[in-house]
């Protein structure tokens, strides 16, 4: 069995900035309303790249401060597994006119933010991180494939690793065969055993992760405790459906869950919740989550 214990949450999104919003609506203690990714101005880049920094790049440095602040990590510390399913939608966009056009000269800003691992890139220069990285992508398994790489990373090197999966939306024509309809991002801080900050231990079983299955989402690991807050969460749940690191937010609501649950009863210890999440058809990844006793608010 692999384990490792969350330390720090990241997220970004259409009506979603942070994780203390993100669990008092997975909690029911607040509405969501769906409204465009507030995307903060990535101040820690130097100003030359802060001009050139996309959409993607803005979510990934937002998602990824915030959960190395809470686990109260330094971010320049951390190796980073970085999984994104498109890239930079609006770059793409850019470059394909360019070269539908008469002049088809792409400028150097557009090539070198067309890679994939430019948001990994833009990260390391923000945050002075020199540890190694990994960059992946597996289309709407992005994220299951950068959690299973990163807690496979947390086992044999016995070090945090941060996980942080990231896309942005496409213009059209693009959007029409590829329908993200924003940018997003989730980060996770992930340590090899319990610390201070510690929120939930993450455990894959060594054999059977991989298996045939229906994947979870968060309506439906929200009814398994809370059935009218899960109706309230059906538009939350379709728009995490849609959108490529949203795809493991049923393991954050998995997470919030038995901690609403333990204020009605305090007694109860929480239980390793099951979650499958979306992997490459028609498999799903099979993870438990295991709330610690502690409330999982941030600070």
């Amino acid at each position: 069995m692999l384990n490792a214990w969350i330390e720090g949450i990241g997220l970004l999104g259409p009506g979603l900035d942070g994780w203390p919003q993100a669990l008092a609506v997975l909690r029911g203690e607040a509405g969501w309303a769906n409204a465009p990714a507030a995307l903060p101005a990535p101040e820690l880049l130097p100003a030359a790249e802060r001009r050139r920094a996309s959409r993607i790049v803005k979510a990934t440095l937002a998602a990824g401060l915030q959960a190395c602040r809470q686990a109260g990590r330094d971010p320049a510390s951390l190796p980073g597994v970085f999984a994104s399913s498109g890239g930079d939608g609006h770059n793409c966009h850019a470059i394909c006119e360019l070269l539908a056009g008469e002049d088809r000269q792409v400028s150097p800003t557009r090539f070198h933010n067309s890679v994939h691992n430019a948001a990994a890139g833009y990260w390391s220069i923000a945050t002075g991180a020199t540890p190694a990285s990994q960059t992946l992508s597996a289309h709407d398994a992005s994220f299951a494939a950068g959690l299973l790489e990163a807690m496979a990373q947390v086992a044999t090197g016995g070090q945090p690793v941060l996980l942080l999966a990231s896309d942005s939306d496409h213009p059209e024509p693009l959007r029409a065969c590829r329908p993200v309809p924003d940018a997003s991002a989730l980060a996770l801080v992930l340590a090899p055993a319990p610390g201070p900050c510690a929120l939930a231990r993450l455990s894959l079983p060594c054999r059977g992760a991989l298996a045939e299955g229906v994947a979870d989402t968060v309506q439906s690991v929200t009814a398994r405790t809370d059935a009218a807050l899960a109706a309230r969460l059906q538009a939350l749940s379709s728009m995490a459906a849609a959108l490529p690191p949203w795809l493991g937010l049923p393991l954050l609501a998995a997470l919030a869950a038995p901690a609403a649950a333990g204020r009605t009863r305090p007694h109860v210890q929480p239980q390793a919740q099951p979650v499958a999440l979306t992997y490459l058809p028609p498999q799903v990844l099979r993870v438990e989550i295991t709330p610690l006793a502690a409330s999982p608010a941030a600070p």
